[in-house]
């Protein structure tokens, strides 16, 4: 177990023979085939050459990695559950609670060198960023959503935690970014980039007052990424998907998030005051293109890594799950 621990914490490729060796029980125990028969499905998406062994050893590594990535956002979600069920300190509003818990989480990442300073510098940037959109939006005119409890850390309607919601979006994005060694094909020009997100963030404000132009920046979205692969390395080998599809997941797991935050009374939306419904599946496009602006800043400070268009065959990628 500490093996796993280690490898978890250092992002290692050590876990490689542990790896094999759980793949290979999972097969053995399980229970009429199923798990064979779920590889087998899975596998149908992958490469021909690619056998069912690397298959469900790259399939369980790249969880893993994904979910050290999520380092942050997972402890900030699993504090925001575990805190509406029980939470026993009377003399501290909750969600000043929350706020010095992701403090503390911040710095214990850092002085063990979970998370670099240049991601560090990432999450600052989006904590000053998200602050000011939820200063708006959290306006009395406004009320496009409220947080129903009290708090000591904050600013009008913000308590100071929310900035660190979004922060984990941009700490995430950096990490993982980081640990699968990202590379892109035909990637637009970085002006075009920071053109199409300035207006996405104004459109986040503007859409109360004008016309929203949602539609026609996801539109533009699509004609400036369509072609825009993404590479990202699981255990030796890159593997590819279509950049607009793994931002579409990401928002997907986002709006999953957000579904348990308002659960969890961290924010709630008008519909939510008397009771709880989940939240409208239409607040998707609102999460890619925050996965969009957030990338977006990512890339503004990361180096971005073309491949160019003569590589050899065998220096590509193949397809992954």
């Amino acid at each position: 177990m500490n093996q796993y621990v280690d490898t978890l914490l250092m992002g290692s490729q050590k876990l490689e023979g542990g790896l094999l060796a759980t793949t290979k029980q999972l097969l053995v125990t399980s229970q009429g085939g199923r798990t064979e028969s779920f590889v087998i499905i899975l596998k149908a998406c992958c490469d021909r050459d690619m056998d069912i062994k690397t298959f469900v050893k790259e399939f369980w590594l790249f969880g893993v990695k994904q979910a050290y990535a999520c380092l942050f956002g997972g402890f900030l979600l699993a504090l925001m559950l575990l805190t509406k069920f029980w939470y026993p300190l009377e003399g501290l509003h909750r969600y000043d609670f929350i706020f010095l818990a992701a403090i503390a989480f911040q710095l214990f990442l850092i002085v063990f060198r979970l998370e670099t300073w240049r991601e560090f510098t990432v999450i600052l940037v989006f904590h000053i960023v998200a602050t000011v959109m939820e200063l708006f939006k959290t306006s009395d005119a406004i009320g496009a959503w409220v947080y129903p409890e009290e708090y000591v850390f904050g600013i009008a309607n913000v308590p100071l935690f929310t900035g660190f919601m979004y922060s984990a979006v941009g700490s995430y994005i950096a990490r993982v970014w980081r640990i699968f060694e990202f590379e892109y094909s035909y990637y637009p020009p970085k002006s075009a980039t920071i053109l199409l997100v300035s207006l996405v963030y104004i459109n986040f404000f503007s859409h109360h007052y004008i016309w929203d132009m949602r539609w026609v920046l996801l539109g533009a979205t699509i004609l400036l990424f369509y072609k825009t692969t993404i590479y990202y390395k699981i255990n030796k080998t890159h593997r590819s998907m279509p950049l607009l599809l793994g931002w579409f997941l990401v928002a997907l797991f986002i709006w999953f998030a957000e579904n348990i935050a308002t659960y969890a009374n961290i924010w709630i939306y008008p519909n939510q005051t008397d009771d709880w419904e989940m939240v409208s599946v239409a607040k998707l496009s609102s999460w890619f293109l925050l996965m969009l602006l957030s990338f977006v800043l990512v890339a503004s400070i990361n180096q971005l890594k073309i491949r160019k268009a003569g590589e050899s065959e065998d220096q590509r990628v193949k397809a992954c799950p």
